[in-house]
């Protein structure tokens, strides 16, 4: 796992030195410490040059497209992997961030077809699969996770491509006269001329959601769409769609084996992905799905071999230990346990928040910095159990889909809280697409009125209520495609953007493609059904769990990766934060109700989770926009 970043002129500029693109991969060398690279390219030319990296230097031909390239070394540590990587004909610059976990499968055939490689990378596997098959047929045929920039002079264009689920970044900032690319947004911040500029069109469905799907905050900057390619050309960006998840889920799996394919499945990803030329380890909760990927992880490896990082609590109602300690024994793990406290959260948050690029999503997240951060004392790849609760139904709004909604405590309890906006939520309650949708919010109609009086509910609902009723399949089929492509980006992000602070690789077993095939084709009622007479989400894979560690602990009540925000925000070092840096801010930037919040930190053993995480919200958005803005 890597980093890159360049950018292209559509006019008539070139680029005479290295300055700025230096400038921009030192922002996010954290990505890549190991080594970097740049290739300059006149596209009209047609000719391009390897250029230094250590000093400031001038291009012996003055270009208008640059790639810079910063690595993490994970397969083929040698000088052989070295990014920007050049076909043999010089006709194909390629640079590319993340792993490709079938690529060696192919290593045979393009052998014969007459290919000579000289690293053992899986880089270079893509640039010949990229020579030999050109871009349509070359994405498809890849399972992994990344991020692709590729110059072929054959063809005169650039194309930038991301895998399947988003699981790398591959941010664009599109100018009247330029396009940058790079997998952080901040290394844009030297181009001449550019200042971050807020979009904050999308503000309310931020208050709602905490994220905007595949978009940004900011002016002209966007994530490129997961399953898509661009290829740019004479100035003109055409967008591709390669890969189309709704087409999933159209082979129904067997009942009488559907348990057996689903561990098949699980099995042969992690075992797919335990490939490195590093130390690798696992990320483990203690929750259902950390655990089984340890347990297949730790198959793979000679016994007592896999370690395991952990962050744990010492308020026991948000601490899963025993369950961690549990697996660590059984599978005689090497784990390692970290505790986390109010003092670190908030002497981290800032720079959290300079990493993920956006207002903080989850609590958590700060969970993740430290993880990652103690995790690479030890390992440089942890493999972690991200995406199973999409695919797999796994949260308990799956059972709510399929009971009717009304007169029941979630119901009752909703309508209490936005009692002063009853038939605003009334109205969307009452529409299933709607209620589906809103089940994924975090904020509640009471909150972000409270918060932004001109809030507008159709503003952050309209675009996400369209793309689910254009799905196709049963209510829990539907449901899961949605959360796949609106609820999980943003967490993937998270994963990337806090475990590369510390230069670790992310690896998401669930999210490979067979296995994600896998999950789909399992019908509805494997996943959410009775369990001694209550209703149970996610219950084929509890099963295969309770096969490894017992039912107690896969039928356990799931707890997440919680935070105790209500002790947090009760801390001196908080209240100091809050009163000479964040309140001023909120007040001075005019955005949302400073009265409001403060009224609910006065009395915060009283205030609702609700708003708890309003609070939580605005502490992250005004660190976000004091960073990036100001």
């Amino acid at each position: 796992m890597c980093g890159f970043t360049g950018y292209i002129h559509f006019d008539q500029s070139k680029e005479t030195g290295n300055q700025i693109i230096r400038q921009m991969l030192s922002i996010q060398k954290h990505r890549g410490p190991d080594d970097s690279g740049i290739v300059a390219i006149n596209t009209k030319d047609r000719t391009f040059e390897n250029v230094s990296i250590s000093e400031d230097a001038n291009f012996k031909n003055p270009s208008d497209l640059v790639f810079g390239f910063n690595r993490l070394s994970i397969l083929d540590l040698s000088p052989m992997g070295h990014q920007p990587m050049i076909s043999p004909n010089g006709k194909v610059i390629l640079m590319m961030n993340g792993e490709i976990y079938n690529a060696f499968d192919f290593k045979p055939e393009l052998e014969q077809k007459g290919y000579v490689f000289k690293s053992t990378s899986d880089t270079e596997v893509v640039l010949h699969l990229y020579t030999e098959y050109g871009m349509e047929k070359m994405i498809s045929m890849l399972n992994g996770m990344f991020a692709l920039a590729i110059y072929d002079f054959n063809r005169d264009t650039l194309f930038l491509a991301r895998d399947r689920f988003g699981i790398k970044p591959l941010y664009m900032l599109q100018e009247k006269n330029r396009l940058a690319f790079g997998s952080e947004i901040k290394s844009f911040k030297p181009l001449p001329g550019f200042k971050f500029e807020p979009d904050f069109t999308k503000l309310d469905e931020f208050l709602l959601f905490r994220n905007v799907i595949n978009d940004t905050l900011f002016q002209n900057i966007t994530n490129c769409l997961p399953g898509s390619y661009l290829s740019i050309k004479n100035g003109a960006i055409k967008s591709h769609v390669y890969y189309e998840l709704d087409k999933e889920g159209n082979q129904t799996i067997d009942k009488k084996t559907a348990q057996q394919e689903l561990e098949n499945a699980l099995k042969k990803s992690v075992d797919s992905q335990m490939i490195s030329d590093v130390k690798l380890g696992c990320q483990l909760s203690g929750g259902v799905d950390s655990s089984l990927v340890s347990f297949y992880a730790a198959e793979s490896l000679k016994e007592g071999n896999l370690e395991t990082i952990s962050i744990i609590f010492k308020d026991p109602r948000f601490s899963e230990e025993k369950y961690i300690d549990k697996v660590a024994q059984q599978l005689q793990l090497k784990a390692h346990k970290f505790e986390m406290d109010a003092q670190y959260y908030f002497e981290v948050l800032e720079k959290a928040i300079w990493h993920f690029e956006h207002p903080l999503n989850h609590p958590n997240t700060i969970g993740i910095y430290l993880l990652s951060q103690e995790a690479k004392k030890h390992v440089t790849v942890l493999l972690s159990g991200e995406g199973a609760d999409e695919c797999l139904a796994g949260y308990s709004r799956f059972t709510r889909a399929l009971q009717f909604p009304f007169f029941k405590r979630e119901f009752l309890g909703g309508l209490k809280r936005n009692s002063k906006f009853a038939m605003e939520y009334l109205g969307y309650f009452i529409n299933p697409d709607k209620r589906m949708v809103m089940e994924t919010a975090f904020g509640s109609l009471a909150t972000a009125h409270s918060l932004k009086p001109n809030f507008k509910l159709g503003n952050a609902i309209n675009d996400r209520v369209k793309a689910l009723r254009k799905l196709k399949g049963n209510t829990n089929l539907k449901q899961r495609k949605y959360e796949l492509l609106t609820y999980l980006p943003d967490l993937l992000m998270r994963q990337d953007k806090m475990s590369m602070a510390h230069c670790i690789e992310n690896r998401v077993p669930f999210l490979d493609n067979e296995m994600v095939a896998a999950s789909l084709n399992i019908p509805s009622d494997l996943l959410v059904a009775k369990y001694k007479g209550r209703d149970e989400n996610k219950v084929l894979l509890k099963d295969i769990c309770a096969s490894k560690f017992g039912e107690d602990f896969a039928y356990r009540e799931k707890m997440g990766f919680g935070i105790p925000l209500r002790e947090f925000f009760s801390s001196n070092t908080f209240r100091e934060k809050w009163n000479k840096k964040i309140a001023p801010g909120i007040k001075k930037r005019g955005l949302f109700e400073l009265s409001e919040l403060n009224s609910w930190i006065d009395n915060i053993a009283k205030a609702s989770p609700d708003q708890l995480d309003a609070i939580w919200l605005m502490l992250g958005f005004e660190l976000w926009a004091q960073n990036f803005l100001d």
